[in-house]
């Protein structure tokens, strides 16, 4: 599990969509959730979903470094997803769709090879 938090190492395609269909549509659930909490005035639910919405973007940002790593390319282009929706949608899917480098690279085995999903 202490993998899941690390931005080290390469995941697969089958798993970065995994997590990106979890993450991605909790994260536009929270902010959802966040606008009607803020327009019935319960600042309470409005801060708990807020910590969600950050989780979730942590998250997404470290599943996307990680694919970034099995793509080849440095976790400084996961900078570009900070751009809000639904421009940072396009780099989401861009992610999931580029195929990965076959062999091992500087970032670590092909995850086809490790990956238990």
């Amino acid at each position: 599990m202490s993998n899941f938090f690390n931005p080290e190492g390469r995941i697969s395609r089958r798993k970065y969509w995994i997590f990106f269909i979890i993450f991605y549509w909790t994260n536009l659930l929270a902010l959802f959730k966040m606008y009607d909490a803020f327009t019935m005035d319960d600042m309470i639910s409005f801060a708990a979903f807020g910590v969600v919405l950050v989780a979730t973007i942590i998250l997404l940002l470290i599943q996307s470094i990680k694919r970034l790593h099995d793509i080849g390319l440095d976790w400084k282009y996961a900078l570009y997803l900070l751009i809000p929706p639904p421009i940072n949608f396009i780099g989401f899917i861009w992610l999931g769709v580029k195929k990965g480098q076959d062999k091992s690279n500087e970032y670590g085995d092909d995850p086809k090879k490790t990956d238990i999903i």
